[in-house]
């Protein structure tokens, strides 16, 4: 190719392989995705503006993603994969210390609070944009709801095992739990003026705490 220097290994351009400038742009698109989506909604974030926000071509788009909702999905999943391995990282210390039950849930909570919450326009993709755009992106969304739910499971087991918290199966509660997380957050995504972010931390890790150890009612015995 020409300009191109004859030590360049084959594949590279300007010092960068194929597949790191597939990386830079694939990185471009989804810093696009969260300022257009995160500020002005799924509607208004056309391909074109996409393209213009990361300074990029609409045949370059089409090379990485085959529609704006591809798009979404990689940027949704991206924020839930890095709040899940913060929390992760955080519930991981926190057991290997030995914290209380309370110190424990707040940790987890202000962690994903921080990580989804902290920079708006993430809270608002994974909250209020993904939500009913098409019935695959709200089945992957749901989807991705179970998967939290299940990595609680997971950590409920453990505090069962280490005498933390009652034996019981805490999957309902756990679901109601990640519901309630949504509806929140989506609320707050959408007040004006928004609360504090402690005063969410604060009421989510009361939430949890609570349903973790207040054993439920068992339902009253009837009759006949």
């Amino acid at each position: 190719m020409q300009g191109l220097p004859e030590t360049a290994p084959k594949g590279t351009y300007a010092g960068r392989s194929v597949d790191e400038r597939r990386a830079d742009r694939r990185r471009r698109f989804l810093e696009a995705a969260l300022e257009l989506y995160g500020t002005q909604g799924y509607a208004a974030a056309t391909t074109d503006r996409l393209c213009e926000a990361a300074g990029l071509s609409t045949r370059q788009f089409y090379e990485e993603f085959t529609n704006r909702n591809q798009l979404l999905l990689e940027l949704y999943d991206l924020i839930n994969d890095e709040a899940s391995a913060a929390v992760a990282v955080a519930m991981a210390a926190a057991l290997q210390r030995e914290a209380d039950l309370w110190d424990l849930v707040h940790e987890g909570v202000q962690i994903y609070v921080s990580a989804n919450a902290t920079d708006v326009r993430r809270a608002q993709v994974a909250y209020v944009t993904i939500v009913g755009v098409t019935p695959e992106i709200e089945e992957h969304r749901l989807s991705r709801r179970r998967r939290w739910v299940q990595e609680m499971c997971v950590l409920a087991d453990e505090l069962v095992r280490r005498g933390q918290i009652p034996d019981r199966d805490y999957r309902l509660t756990l679901s109601a739990f990640v519901g309630a997380v949504n509806g929140l957050v989506h609320d707050w995504c959408r007040s004006s003026p928004r609360p504090p972010l402690a005063e969410i931390t604060g009421t989510l890790t009361h939430l949890l705490f609570s349903s973790l150890t207040i054993a439920p009612r068992p339902p009253a015995e009837t009759n006949g």
